[in-house]
């Protein structure tokens, strides 16, 4: 079976840390790992089980900060994948 692709914009790997915080449902903190960048977005691995799609959070990595949307999330064996998509830096 052919996988398509659905992104819209091209990615780039990118490493670095990731800090995290938001204030909805409940204040809360958290590092990850960068995992790539694009234009308007990154995805990034964690151990946060609690971050759920639609949440806006403040973010700073090696590449960016600012404010973006939780868009996905991945509950892997090893943790948790998330991609965002940025809406102010």
């Amino acid at each position: 079976m052919t996988m398509h692709e659905k992104r819209r914009e091209a990615r780039r790997e990118a490493s670095g840390n990731v800090h995290v915080k938001f204030t909805d449902p409940e204040p809360l903190e958290i590092d990850g790992t960068l995992m790539d960048v694009s234009i308007n977005g990154f995805r990034m691995a964690h151990d946060c089980a609690s971050l759920r799609s639609g949440q806006v959070v403040e973010f700073a990595h090696p590449e960016a900060k600012g404010r973006a949307r939780v868009m996905w999330n991945r509950i892997l064996a090893g943790g948790v994948e998330s991609g965002f998509l940025v809406v102010l830096r």
